[in-house]
C-alpha cells in the first residue's frame, strides 16, 4: 500500500483548482479586512489629513491623540468621560452573564444527554423552540416582569436577560457534546457510586474543555456586541460599551471627528477580536467536538 502511494505522481504546486481556491480566499480576506484597515488608518490620522487625503492614504505620523480622546474625554451629550465608562459597564455585565449562562447550559446539556430524565425530550424541544423565536418578542413581557419585581434598569436585569437568551444555544452545544461521550464512562462512574453532581463536576466538565471554550467565545461575542438589550434593560448607570459608542458618534457638535469615531469603534471591537485571535484554534476544535452524533 505504501509503495502504491509512493508511486503516485506528485500534484503540481499551482494547479487551476488550487489557484481558484487561493483567489477566492484572498478576495474574501480582502473583503472582510478592508473595513477594519480603513478604521485603523483613519483613527491614526489628524483631521487635517482626513480632510485633504484619500480614505486609503496612510497617516503621516503615528498619532494616538484620537485614541486617547475616544477612551477618556469624548463627549456623550453633556458628559465627556469617553468610552471607558461603557467599557467597564460591559465588563460588569459580561463576566457574571457568561459564567452563569455557560454553567447552566452545561448542566442542562449534561442532564438531557446522560440522565434521560422523564420529559427530557419535551424540555429539549421547548428550549430549541425558544432558539428560533426572535428575542424581540420577549422584550415587553420581560420589561413587565422586571418592573413588577422593581429590578428593571439594573445590573441584575441585564445579566438575567443575557442568561435567559443564552440558555437554549448553550444547552444545544453541551447536549450535542455530552451525547457523544462514550456511555461506558458514565456507567463506570455510576457503578463506583458517583452521583449526579460528582460526575458532572469531576468527570464531564473537565472533559468538555474545547466545548467550554466555544461556549465562552459564543457568549462573550454575543453579550459584548449587544446593543438593544443593554439599551432597554441595563439602566442609565450600566449602559454597555455599544450604547456608549452610539452616544459618542451621534452626540458630536460642530466638526465631526471621524478619527475619534473610528478609534472608539475599534476600541469597542477589541475584546471580541482579541478573543478570536487568541482562541481561534480551540474554537475550530470545539465546534468539531460532538459533531458526529447528535
Amino acid at each position: 500500500m505504501n509503495n502504491q502511494r509512493s508511486r503516485r505522481p506528485a500534484k503540481p504546486w499551482l494547479s487551476p483548482a488550487r489557484l481558484g481556491v487561493y483567489s477566492f480566499l484572498f478576495v474574501s480576506a480582502l473583503f472582510f479586512a478592508l473595513p477594519l484597515a480603513v478604521m485603523l488608518i483613519t483613527s491614526l490620522k489628524t483631521m487635517e489629513e482626513i480632510r485633504t487625503g484619500s480614505i486609503f492614504s496612510l497617516p503621516e505620523t503615528l498619532n494616538l491623540a484620537a485614541w486617547a480622546k475616544a477612551w477618556s474625554s469624548a463627549c456623550t451629550g453633556i458628559t465627556c468621560d469617553g468610552i471607558q465608562v461603557g467599557f467597564w459597564n460591559s465588563v460588569r455585565i459580561l463576566i457574571p452573564a457568561t459564567i452563569l449562562s455557560v454553567l447552566l447550559g452545561a448542566l442542562n446539556g449534561y442532564a438531557l444527554a446522560l440522565w434521560k430524565v422523564r420529559w427530557s425530550g419535551l424540555a429539549f424541544l421547548l428550549l430549541m423552540t425558544g432558539t428560533f423565536i426572535p428575542y424581540q418578542v420577549y422584550v415587553f413581557p420581560l420589561v413587565q416582569l422586571f418592573a413588577a419585581t422593581k429590578t428593571f434598569g439594573s445590573l441584575f436585569a441585564i445579566v438575567t436577560v443575557h442568561v435567559i437568551f443564552g440558555m437554549p444555544v448553550m444547552t444545544l452545544i453541551f447536549r450535542n457534546y455530552f451525547i457523544s461521550v462514550p456511555e461506558e464512562i458514565f456507567k463506570a462512574a455510576r457503578i463506583d457510586g458517583a452521583g449526579f453532581w460528582w460526575i458532572f463536576g469531576i468527570i464531564m466538565l473537565p472533559m468538555a474543555t474545547p466545548v467550554l471554550i466555544v461556549a465562552v467565545i459564543w457568549q462573550v461575542t454575543g453579550i459584548w456586541n449587544d446593543f438593544l438589550l443593554g439599551l432597554i434593560f441595563a439602566g442609565r448607570d450600566n449602559l454597555p460599551m455599544t450604547v456608549q459608542l452610539n452616544n459618542i458618534v451621534n452626540s458630536q457638535f460642530g466638526e465631526r471627528e471621524y478619527n475619534v469615531d473610528m478609534a472608539a469603534t475599534v476600541l469597542t471591537a477589541l475584546v471580541p477580536l482579541a478573543l478570536y485571535f487568541i482562541s481561534g484554534r480551540w474554537f475550530v476544535r470545539g465546534i468539531a467536538a460532538g459533531s458526529v452524533k447528535g
